[in-house]
């Protein structure tokens, strides 16, 4: 009896592999149009303008010159990114697949829209979609922008954003924030989520005494023969629609300031406290965290923020050599001068935006004993009547591998 119900599971489990093998749905490679990046514009009739752009895996199997194009780029009017699929393939022969998207680009118009975060939460219902990708927001229409953006030195489409995604966030001028944050942010409603804002159309006449650092995207000047996309300053959003803009300077800013965002070494100029028509170049980077203290009682709850800074001096174009007394009256002068930018960056947020996207509102909600007390305190609401205090501590290091100048009026004569 015993052999006989080993026998019969035995064949039970072998009449079962197949189905369990997972190759029954499986699709081959070139049978799908895998869409890399997933561009949303605003439409006519509470629709919005769906734009693909298609890798070629053909182009990539090439070696040398090859007449395959890397990749496609078509735009329908659809109801959502989930039926645009299906629709899609009126025109595009193979299945359409989310798999292998590496971002979502969104026009400012429509972000700015307040029935935006409808279409975004469409994004939380597709499983292939994944939501640590990023949310890219232009300046034009996402279609234009994918057509005029050309890329010189990379012709492998979905090889470009990463790079550029990644080198601009680790220079700190754009913000990591990826798509899931979009909706932890929004849901919590105490705090600003950032995007990178990125545009290919250049404007012509900023500059100035605007430094590098203060522009937004499309106003930096480049010349020659170049792809003009340009991915610097953030899109800021407040309860899932955006409301303005933060430059690069003010992304950098907000980097230091919000301990979960990524930040890599960041190269920046100072004036000279000694020569002041010239600038001094340094490389910040973060060794420790900030020290961020609340006090919530009273009638004005104040934050306290200490950020400690550690600099390398890489450029001092006016040839000063620096003792260890010019080196405390340096460290003195940056101190002050960052200090400034970070009171301007919380004041801004404090009166026009009435909200931050430093994260604060995470470590806030240890000051209270529990949940309804902190949705009581409505941090969003509490934020633009707190008193913020900034104290900025830079420790300088080294400057470069020559620290010590030759006279320069030596050197000319």
């Amino acid at each position: 009896m015993k052999i006989k119900l080993y026998l019969f599971r035995f064949l039970f489990l072998i009449s079962m592999l197949p189905i369990l093998s997972g190759c029954w749905d499986q699709i081959s490679i070139d049978k799908r149009a895998y869409v890399v990046a997933i561009g949303l514009d605003k439409g006519e009739n509470n629709n919005i303008k769906i734009t693909y752009l298609i890798s070629n895996p053909e182009f990539s199997k090439q070696e040398g010159p090859s007449s395959e194009p890397s990749h496609d780029i078509i735009t329908i009017p659809a109801n959502d990114i989930i039926s645009a699929k299906n629709t899609a393939n009126a025109i595009v022969a193979k299945d359409i697949t989310y798999s292998m998207t590496n971002v979502m680009i969104v026009s400012e118009e429509l972000a700015k829209d307040p029935d935006f975060i409808r279409y975004m939460y469409d994004v939380a219902k597709d499983r292939e979609i994944k939501r640590n990708k990023t949310l890219i927001i232009t300046k034009e229409d996402v279609s234009t922008f994918l057509k005029e953006n050309k890329p010189k030195l990379e012709s492998r489409i979905h090889k470009y954003f990463e790079f550029i995604l990644e080198n601009a966030n680790n220079a700190g001028l754009i913000p990591s924030f990826k798509i899931h944050n979009y909706f932890s942010i929004t849901e919590s409603d105490a705090g600003l989520y950032l995007a990178p804002y990125a545009t290919t159309q250049i404007e012509k006449g900023v500059g100035g005494t605007v430094t590098e650092d203060e522009l937004l995207a499309g106003q930096l000047t480049a010349d020659g023969d170049t792809n003009h996309t340009q991915f610097l300053g953030s899109a800021v959003f407040k309860e899932g629609k955006m409301i303005g803009t933060l430059n690069g300077e003010e992304t950098r800013l907000t980097n230091i300031l919000n301990e979960t965002l990524e930040m890599g070494e960041i190269y920046t100029t100072y004036t000279d406290p000694f020569h002041p028509k010239y600038k001094i170049t340094a490389r910040i980077m973060k060794r420790e965290k900030n020290d961020v203290k609340f006090n919530i009682q009273g009638s004005t709850p104040t934050i306290d923020v200490t950020i400690p800074l550690y600099m390398d001096i890489l450029s001092v174009h006016s040839m000063e050599t620096f003792d260890n007394g010019k080196i405390d009256q340096l460290r003195i002068h940056i101190e002050g001068e960052v200090q400034k930018k970070f009171d301007k960056l919380i004041k801004r947020t404090q009166e026009e935006f009435k909200a931050e996207p430093f994260g604060w509102s995470l470590n806030a909600r240890k000051k209270f004993w529990t949940s309804i007390d902190y949705e009581e305190f409505d941090w969003m609401k509490s934020y633009p009547n707190m008193k913020v205090n900034v104290k900025v501590d830079v420790f300088i290091g080294t400057f470069g591998e020559q620290s010590k100048l030759p006279d320069f009026n030596k050197v000319r004569d």
